[in-house]
């Protein structure tokens, strides 16, 4: 199998170039040159009869079998995936992000949990901007991080844009063989200030949830109550990038895992932050694992601009720790909001 090619961040690939194509006498393919308008004498003495007048319609083209022209469409898309894949005709940027497998693969894996099992309700799209930069900053939780790629799906599905959202994750997410590598595809890196700069000034829409672990495995009892925000750190690559802070809330992550206890001692000899206890797990084994189908609901909330600030505000902690509490405080009040409104949790 051919190796992929690896291009630089920022670089349009070759098949999404758009423009006119020189084709032979170097006339763009599909220009029609001018025909003069002249008049036949011959044809306007020609008596216009009812048949003469009226040409007869072509014959309509065969219908095709209910659902067959969406399956042969289907068909044709993973052969050429296939195709692009065994000759090595894709392309990943210098973050590892293969974009032709999260389209055709990883998103159509992720969609059905999206929309049947957790039938995600997505408010406030409009708020993401339509190109350029922009930091998405959610709430965590959920013991795993579902939350992370349930909001993954729902901003390609929903934006008119189909924009992709690249995640900071934790090093424990790099650290891991297969999901190491599926991270890195889906286009998720590291949750450092430098690659979320980097991604932030090339036009990315970058997504991170500061309450990390804090939030992810937090006990039940303290559902919906943000943890802390960290430093600051994700305020301030904002403001260097000069890119607008859309504060995100997302409701029903919460009860897909209740966790009613923490094996420190067992997540310890594991290297993991916590071993979660929930009514299912460890109890009924593998089964255990299934997350409870609860019903989502994801809001955008209204971007607070940074492009505004002189380039020193960036190193300014009391400018850092206002806009960071802002944030904080507009996504739990709009968790607030939801929960309110919410009938069920699981309709």
């Amino acid at each position: 199998m051919a190796d992929a090619k690896v291009i630089p961040f920022g670089e349009e690939p070759r098949a999404r170039r758009k423009g006119p194509r020189p084709g032979r006498g170097g006339r763009p393919q599909g220009s029609l040159k001018p025909v003069p308008q002249q008049r036949d004498e011959a044809l306007e003495q020609r008596p216009q009869t009812a048949a003469a007048a009226v040409p007869p319609l072509p014959p309509d083209p065969p219908k095709p079998a209910p659902g067959g022209g969406d399956w042969e469409r289907k068909l044709a898309h993973g052969l050429s995936f296939l195709r692009r894949r065994i000759t090595g005709d894709y392309e990943v940027d210098d973050f590892g992000y293969d974009h032709d497998l999260t389209e055709q693969v990883l998103m159509s894996l992720l969609r059905p949990v999206y929309e049947k099992y957790f039938r995600v309700e997505v408010k406030g799209i409009e708020n993401i901007p339509d190109s350029g930069g922009a930091l998405v900053v959610a709430n965590h939780s959920g013991v795993l991080p579902l939350d992370g790629l349930m909001l993954q799906v729902a901003v390609h599905d929903n934006h008119p844009a189909e924009r992709h959202l690249r995640l900071l994750a934790a090093d424990l997410v790099f650290v891991l063989p297969v999901v190491n590598e599926l991270a890195r595809k889906a286009g998720h890196t590291l949750a450092c200030s430098e690659d979320a700069q980097l991604l932030l000034e090339r036009g990315e829409v970058v997504g991170v949830m500061p309450e990390g672990f804090k939030g992810i495995g937090k006990p039940f009892s303290e559902r919906y109550k943000l943890q802390r925000f960290g430093r600051g750190g994700f305020v301030s690559t904002a403001l260097r990038a000069g890119a607008p802070i859309v504060p995100c809330s997302i409701v029903g992550a919460e009860e897909i895992y209740p966790m009613v206890g923490n094996a420190k001692t067992l997540a310890r000899l594991l290297g993991l932050p916590y071993f979660p206890i929930t009514p299912t797990f460890p109890l009924l084994g593998p089964l255990g694992a299934l997350p409870l189908p609860t019903k989502w609901t994801i809001q955008f909330g209204e971007p607070i601009p940074t492009d505004g600030y002189p380039p020193e505000a960036a190193d300014d902690p009391m400018l850092m720790f206002n806009l960071t509490d802002q944030v904080r405080e507009t996504i739990q009040h709009t968790l607030y909001k939801l929960l309110v409104r919410r009938r069920s949790v699981f309709f």
